[in-house]
């Protein structure tokens, strides 16, 4: 699994994470999960796969943000259950 770290610029609120979760997810039907955070100006995808960083940037630029970096590691899960994967 891969853990793609986006660096956002533009989300002012929950909303604004929604909105980019929501279109990150259409154009990527096939990752595990994301989460974004306005505070930290930061968006996390959990693949199987690395996800090509020109695909993430066409998804995300309609939405009226605007992709800083994008950074993939290995994805460790964490919790009690991740000590036995």
């Amino acid at each position: 699994m891969v853990k793609t770290i986006l660096k956002v610029d533009g989300m002012a609120c929950s909303m604004c994470e929604a909105h980019l979760n929501d279109s990150i997810r259409k154009a990527f039907p096939e990752i595990k999960k994301v989460t974004s955070s306005h505070s930290k100006g930061e968006t996390v995808i959990v693949s199987d796969a690395e996800l090509d960083a020109n695909a993430i940037r066409a998804a995300v630029d309609p939405t009226g943000y605007k992709v800083l970096n994008v950074k993939n590691e290995p994805y460790q899960k964490k919790g009690l259950f991740g000590l036995f994967g």
